[in-house]
C-alpha cells in the first residue's frame, strides 16, 4: 500500500524545470442586471479585478504547491504585464531568473469577464509567432547551465502555441535530457504535436489527439485508444501515452499495458487550467515512483479538484492527499 504522506513529503527533494508559454490570466468579476441600449449585449457592472498565473506558469504553480522546487523557462514581453506576471510567480516562490524579456514580444494576457460564475467573454492579447533564434539560443544555454548545476529530476514541456517552444529547442532539450537521465513529459498543442519525439510521457487531451491524427471517433473505448497509442508511438517513439478523456477520466498505455481510469463525480465549476494540473501532478508522481498507474490516478483526482474552482488554480496539497487516502486505498 502506498504511503501517500511520505510520497507527498518526498516532493521537496525533487527539482523541476518547466519550459513553455507563460501567460497572465486576468479576471473581471461583475454583475449583469440589464442589456445595453447601444447593442444587444449584457452590461457587466464590474466589482473587482483579479490576476493569476496561467499557461506554463500554472504548471509551475502546481508543482510548487506540492512542494517541488521549480524553475521556469520562457520568453515574455518587456512590458507592464510581464512585471505583474513575474511578481506573481516570485510571490509563489517559483524561480524566474531564466525567463527572458524580449522587446520583440508582448506578454500573453487572457482577460475573462465573469458574472455569476459564468464566463461572458474573453479578450486575448498575444503574439503566436515563434521566438527569435537569439532568444531560442539563450533559453537553451540557460537550461543546460541550470541542468548541469542543479541536476533536475524532471522537465515538463507546456505548449500553448504561443511561440516559445520551437522544434529546434524541443529537440535539443529532449536530447540533452536523454543524455542526462532526466524525465521528460509534455502537454502538447497542435502546432508542435509531433515534435516531442522520445519523451517519457505524452499527455494530450482527446480532442488534441483527434485533431493531430486527423481521426473521427464514433466511440471512445480501450480498443480505439490502443489504436491511437499505436499511431502516436509509431511517430513519437515515446514511452507512455496519458490521454485525458474529460469527464470519462484518463487513459494510460505503456508498452502492452493499457488502462482507463475513471473520474470521480464532481461539481464542475470551470475546466480551465485542469490540463496544467494533470501534467504537473502526473509528472511529479511518475518522476518520484516510475509508477504510471499511480501517477495517472493521483493526477486524475487533482484535475477533478481544480475543476470545482472558478478560474485557474493550483491543486491544494492537503485536499489531494486526503482524496488519495480516501479513494486510492
Amino acid at each position: 500500500m502506498t504511503d501517500f504522506a511520505k510520497l507527498f513529503k518526498d516532493f521537496a527533494n525533487l527539482r523541476v524545470a518547466v519550459i513553455g508559454d507563460v501567460m497572465l490570466d486576468t479576471y473581471w468579476w461583475g454583475k449583469v442586471d440589464r442589456i445595453s441600449p447601444e447593442a444587444p449585449v449584457p452590461v457587466v457592472a464590474m466589482d473587482r479585478k483579479e490576476q493569476r498565473i496561467g499557461g506554463a506558469g500554472n504548471v509551475a504553480l502546481n508543482t510548487v504547491s506540492l512542494g517541488a522546487e521549480t524553475t521556469l523557462f520562457s520568453v515574455v514581453g518587456d512590458d507592464a504585464d510581464a512585471e505583474i506576471l513575474l511578481g506573481l510567480l516570485q510571490s509563489e516562490h517559483i524561480d524566474t531568473k531564466y525567463i527572458v524579456k524580449s522587446s520583440e514580444r508582448i506578454t500573453t494576457n487572457k482577460v475573462r469577464i465573469i458574472s455569476r460564475n459564468q464566463q461572458m467573454m474573453r479578450l486575448d492579447t498575444e503574439l503566436t509567432n515563434y521566438i527569435s533564434e537569439e532568444d531560442e539560443q539563450m533559453l537553451f544555454k540557460d537550461f543546460t547551465a541550470f541542468a548541469k548545476r542543479y541536476q533536475p529530476a524532471l522537465v515538463i514541456f507546456e505548449d500553448y502555441n504561443k511561440g516559445v517552444l520551437t522544434e529546434n529547442l524541443i529537440n535539443k532539450i529532449i536530447a540533452f535530457c536523454k543524455d542526462n537521465n532526466i524525465v521528460t513529459t509534455v502537454d502538447p498543442k497542435r502546432k508542435n504535436f509531433f515534435s516531442f519525439k522520445g519523451v517519457d510521457i505524452f499527455k494530450p487531451n482527446l480532442k488534441e489527439v483527434k485533431d493531430g491524427l486527423n481521426m473521427l471517433l464514433d466511440e471512445v473505448n480501450e480498443e480505439t485508444l490502443k489504436k491511437i497509442h499505436a499511431e502516436l508511438n509509431q511517430i513519437l517513439q515515446h514511452r507512455i501515452s496519458l490521454i485525458t478523456l474529460s469527464e470519462k477520466g484518463v487513459y494510460i498505455q505503456k508498452g502492452n499495458y493499457a488502462k482507463i481510469i475513471p473520474s470521480q463525480r464532481r461539481n464542475i465549476a470551470d475546466v480551465s487550467g485542469a490540463g496544467d494540473t494533470v501534467i504537473a501532478v502526473a509528472s511529479l508522481i511518475y518522476s518520484a515512483t516510475k509508477d504510471i498507474t499511480l501517477a495517472a490516478q493521483i493526477a486524475n483526482l487533482a484535475g477533478g479538484i481544480v475543476c470545482e474552482e472558478v478560474g485557474t488554480v493550483a491543486v491544494n496539497k492537503e485536499k489531494l492527499l486526503s482524496e488519495c487516502s480516501e479513494f486510492l486505498k
